[in-house]
């Protein structure tokens, strides 16, 4: 069985290429670091329906919202948020729900 690395998150901004970074190298690292995308982008829904790639992906579809609030969201799930990627490689975390896509 192989275990998970853990690793500390990336933000793009951390890349060489910032927010220029493709997502085509966004997903290069990830399958590297064997790292979850956590998103607000649909492209990579896309990407992961057709190929599975990211391996894991946590997609934010909450729309506009303050950065403080987002962060206390993503807090008071983050229990929920793991165990649901022990069972599904794709989650998504909306204001009001967390859906397990499996």
């Amino acid at each position: 069985m192989a275990t998970r690395r853990r690793s500390r998150s990336v933000h793009t901004l951390d890349l060489p290429e910032g927010n220029r970074t493709t997502d085509l190298a966004i997903l290069e690292l990830c399958a590297l670091d064997r790292r979850t995308v956590v998103t607000k982008d649909s492209d990579f829904v896309d990407s992961f329906v057709l190929r599975h790639q990211p391996e894991k992906l946590l997609l934010i579809s909450t729309g506009n919202i303050h950065n403080t609030d987002l962060e206390q969201l993503l807090r008071s799930n983050l229990p929920a948020i793991v165990a649901a990627f022990e069972v599904a490689d794709f989650v998504e975390l909306s204001r009001t729900a967390l859906i397990v896509h499996g």
